[in-house]
């Protein structure tokens, strides 16, 4: 039987997703819509990915503030933090990131001074640390060359890996839950699923990319699993006490972009810290290889 022409498949698949309830295809077609244009914008150069984070924690820094102090329109504390995570990916780009971090801390402190009196000041102030520093992490790691497009991927696809293998695993095993008053349907089996998922994805990364050893990278992959869901956990715990299910409805069907970053808000910031106790004049080669 002859094979089925490329035109075909691609109908035929896009038949399927249109069979799917509209909520879902959303999310099937806004999920890859947005992993193909971040992955194609890691890979280009570390300028452009510098871009991509700032446009991401640009996005999360509104709605921060939309959660935190009720502000949907942009205020000044919302410009403070957006010129401060902005500073922080020029200079990651720019190879300074010692004063990228440097620029963080002092945004924080003139966010929380100027919220302060008026209302959730310190969780202001926190909100400028949340966003800007995996912007420098990531940026720090993706200027590395000729590495550091592997070590921005690796840590991408560990909490990717993470996430599909918590969501699959609980859906199938269930069992009790997690923390319930938090994230009601997060189970101690997706927690298991999730970070062995990235475990193994780890091995499978050492073994495709010819990178690292498959213990170290299934082991850091392990690491990054647990607190990549210890993120998504702090990021619900914000929610639940501001009374809020999403962080904000900018992606169809995904909610807000703090929901999809939670994640790799704090895989991104150890992963930084590992590479940086390993060595911090090479910091992609570091986190790949353990040495």
């Amino acid at each position: 039987m002859a094979a089925d022409k490329p035109d075909d498949c691609w109908r035929s698949l896009l038949d399927r997703v249109g069979s799917l309830p509209p909520e879902l295809s959303r999310r099937i077609v806004s999920g890859v819509a947005i992993g193909v244009v971040a992955l194609a914008m890691t890979y280009w150069s570390p300028v452009l990915f510098a871009v991509l984070m700032f446009v991401v924690a640009a996005a999360m820094s509104w709605e921060w503030g939309r959660i935190v102090r009720r502000s949907a329109m942009p205020d000044t504390a919302m410009v403070v933090h957006i010129l401060a995570v902005l500073l922080a990916a020029v200079l990651s780009a720019t190879d300074m990131a010692g004063l990228a971090i440097a620029s963080t801390i002092v945004g924080a402190i003139a966010v929380a001074a100027w919220t302060f009196g008026v209302g959730n000041a310190q969780l202001s102030g926190v909100g400028v640390l949340y966003t800007g520093l995996p912007v420098v992490a990531l940026g720090w790691l993706r200027g590395d060359e000729p590495l550091g497009f592997l070590a921005t991927l690796f840590v991408l696809l560990s909490v990717v890996v993470t996430d599909v293998g918590a969501y699959a695993s609980g859906r199938i095993l269930g069992g009790p839950k997690l923390w319930s008053e938090i994230s009601p349907n997060k189970t101690w089996s997706g927690l298991v699923g999730g970070v062995l998922a990235a475990a193994a994805a780890g091995g499978l990364f050492a073994g495709l990319s010819g990178t690292g050893s498959a213990v170290w990278l299934a082991s850091l992959g392990l690491i990054l699993g647990i607190v990549a869901q210890g993120g998504d956990l702090a990021e619900s715990a914000l929610k639940r006490h501001f009374g809020l299910k999403d962080s904000s409805d900018l992606i169809p069907g995904h909610g807000g972009v703090m929901d999809r970053m939670d994640g790799i808000v704090t895989a991104s910031v150890i992963a930084a810290m590992i590479a940086f106790a390993i060595d911090a004049y090479a910091p992609a080669r570091a986190l790949l290889y353990g040495s």
